[in-house]
């Protein structure tokens, strides 16, 4: 049964290749991981390709949120490596994997739900205590649906350039940290240069921020989730609702290119021949308002009267 082959197929990849690759991204790379692999027997590989697959499944299975029978999978998977006859029809084993894909994502829903009210808690209570220490500030900002959201900031060293507006360009180094200190991302990380970025194209916070910071000012910012990634948290590291910290240095700004000035108007008119005097050899005309007086007085053509 060929259904049955690519649903099994489906349960060990497209569950969890994703999985997988989050799962990389939280260890570190090994170095020199394939040059300075052991050569492996071929019984040894094909152990390791197979508990690698095993992996991938069971990452998939956990980020999935719903509960299964690892036994029966199991069987499944042998009997359709074996040919054997299985025990749902093509028909049963499709309507069984979209159940699963609605229960899963229900399941993953309500994971994210109750991730994000938690980390919002532990936010909350993070900011009311650092809002005391010394040299924190607040700032009000205004979001689209109208209510408000406080960002914190603290200055560590002040500017004397220029100000961003929204539509500039800027150059800044960074670091951002979740409220336990694990840091998630930072410049450095990008090769080491400085990012470059127009500033109503980040995070909403980093966008207030940087349109009230001096070009060489260096700042750490404290952001509820509002003014962050919301409840849809980004990548593997900043989880839904959480509150983030960055620490930003605003290296410098660049303004948009002003646009082209506009062209002077004119009062010429553009006189188009007729297609039969375009076969005369009759071109298109400039005519400008001073020669406008011997077309308006020339004499009318034949079968039309004069005008008075």
């Amino acid at each position: 049964m060929k259904t049955g082959l690519r649903l099994a197929l489906a349960l060990g990849c497209g569950l969890a290749v994703i999985p997988m690759t989050v799962a990389a991204d939280n260890q570190p790379a090994p170095a020199n991981a394939t040059t300075d692999a052991p050569k492996l027997s071929p019984k040894e590989q094909i152990e390791q390709w197979s508990y690698a697959i095993g992996m991938n499944i069971g990452n998939g299975i956990k980020r999935g949120g719903v509960d299964l029978d690892v036994d029966v999978l199991a069987n499944a998977i042998k009997d359709v490596l074996a040919g054997r006859d299985l025990k749902l029809t093509e028909q049963q084993a499709q309507d069984s994997w979209r159940a699963y894909q609605m229960e899963s994502r229900h399941k993953q829903e309500e994971m994210r739900k109750q991730q994000a009210e938690k980390n919002k808690r532990e936010g909350e209570a993070f900011l009311a205590e650092n809002k005391k220490k010394p040299g924190v500030k607040t700032h009000t900002v205004t979001l689209a649906n109208g209510t408000t959201a406080e960002m914190q900031y603290k200055v560590i060293t002040e500017g004397t350039g220029a100000i961003p507006r929204s539509n500039d360009t800027v150059t800044v180094n960074y670091k951002g940290t979740l409220i336990n200190g694990k840091e998630f991302d930072s410049s450095a990380k990008h090769g080491g240069q400085p990012a470059k970025f127009q500033v109503n194209r980040v995070v909403r916070g980093w966008t207030e921020a940087l349109q009230m910071m001096k070009s060489g000012s260096k700042w750490e910012l404290y952001l509820p989730s509002t003014l962050a990634y919301e409840d849809r948290g980004a990548g593997p590291n900043i989880e839904p609702g959480s509150t983030l910290i960055f620490e930003m240095e605003l290296l410098g700004t660049e303004s948009p290119a002003p646009p082209p000035p506009p062209q002077p108007l004119t009062s010429d008119i553009i006189r188009v021949p007729s297609a039969e005097e375009l076969k005369k050899g009759a071109k298109i005309e400039v005519i400008k308002p001073e020669d406008m007086e011997k077309y308006t007085n020339a004499p009318a053509a034949k079968g039309q009267p004069k005008k008075e």
